[in-house]
């Protein structure tokens, strides 16, 4: 088993696996992640107490996304993040008295804030346990940046040093970096963290910002020089694997968008930016690598399968598995019957009575999505 240091910094081809937020929906990847195990395990005989850490050098999310990343990290097998998955969906998810959304949260972040410590208990983003590269995606809202916070010792904030007056990333702890990025406007309240002596920033969910599907920014991490990775391109060189939570296109009439009451149709283009944000990223990785499970990123420039970003050879290898929650799209490619109102209900960020659907989706989805040839040889451990 390698350790941290070896997954990041050890010559040879580099692999990443990137995890969308989006609530309860979470249960939908782990039945991506379920068929991976199950594939990996049996490539590389690891046998029962083979981990998706063994593999994958950095693994990284966004809200939801980063709870399993964190999970992942930390050597839990997927049947474990799964049954997590229940018991949390069940703890969390549960409204009080008088809790609308409105002038407070949802719901009370204590149940969240217990089960993480439950589950990584005072593990600092430092800490020997993680078994790999880990990314936890969040966004600082008092200055409006987006944050990556990772376990890179060459990260420039990731220890003390001379010149240096914050908190370093090694210190802080797992289960408060994984609630700052849960943390969703709405759901739930902003999670303050202290970012130097006396100095503190509040932060959201990671999804308040590009990076809700934080492939790009895993990227960025990857190679980047100012990151100290450097992780050189090149099909044979740099994999990168994206499991999203579902997704539903924008379908409105116009004359509802006409007739929409100001607050509603900002909501909405608040929403459709986060969406054009998305499928940017994903036009940009489909670019980058001729994907064999390339989306059709609009009508004009299809699915970018037979472009090269700069005409040259691709430059990572790239595959991304998701759900269109439509009735259509689910009969055609997985062989599932659901209606629109069953999409719609899907759909829901905090239902919890949607998980054993959700991972089942999942699992049908991998079957059909995920082909053993999407880790090619060259990346073999």
């Amino acid at each position: 088993m390698k350790t941290r240091d070896q997954h990041l910094f050890d010559d040879g081809p580099k692999r990443m696996l990137a995890l969308d937020g989006g609530g309860i929906r979470g249960a939908l990847t782990l039945g991506y992640l379920a068929r991976m195990e199950s594939i990996l395990r049996e490539r590389h005989d690891g046998g029962p107490d083979f981990r998706l850490s063994d593999y994958f050098d950095l693994i990284g999310g966004t809200s939801t996304g980063s709870i399993i990343a964190t999970g992942l990290a930390l050597g839990f097998s997927v049947d474990k993040l799964t049954r997590i998955y229940v018991e949390l969906g069940e703890r969390i998810f549960e409204e009080g008295f008088l809790r609308f959304g409105v002038f407070g949260a949802k719901f009370a972040k204590e149940p969240l804030v217990q089960a993480l410590a439950t589950h990584f208990g005072d593990e600092p983003l430092g800490s020997d346990k993680l078994r790999t590269g880990l990314m936890v995606m969040t966004k600082r809202l008092d200055t409006g940046s987006p944050w990556l916070l990772h376990n890179n010792p060459r990260g420039q904030f990731y220890d003390a040093h001379p010149g240096y007056s914050g908190t370093p990333n090694r210190d802080m702890l797992l289960r408060n970096v994984v609630r700052a990025s849960t943390a969703a406007p709405h759901y739930f309240d902003p999670e303050l963290l202290q970012i130097a002596p006396g100095h503190s920033g509040a932060f959201v969910d990671g999804g308040i910002s590009p990076y809700n599907n934080p492939s790009m920014q895993m990227l960025m991490l990857a190679t980047c020089s100012g990151y100290g990775l450097n992780w050189p391109f090149g099909e044979d060189r740099l994999l990168l694997i994206s499991a999203g939570t579902g997704h539903v296109a924008t379908a409105l009439r116009p004359e509802d968008v006409m007739k929409m009451p100001a607050v509603k149709l900002a909501a909405q283009s608040v929403m459709s930016i986060m969406e054009d944000a998305n499928w940017l990223g994903q036009a940009i990785l489909q670019w980058m690598a001729r994907s064999s499970t390339g989306w059709t990123i609009d009508s004009e420039v299809g699915d970018l399968h037979s472009d090269a970003l700069g005409g040259g050879p691709a430059m990572i290898s790239y595959q991304r598995y998701d759900v269109a929650l439509r009735p259509d799209w689910i009969k055609d490619t997985i062989g599932m019957a659901l209606s629109t109102q069953e999409c719609a209900a899907l759909y829901a960020m905090d239902n919890p009575a949607n998980i054993a659907k959700l991972t089942q989706l999942g699992q049908n989805a991998a079957a059909i999505q995920i082909d053993p040839a999407h880790f090619p040889a060259a990346f073999d451990m």
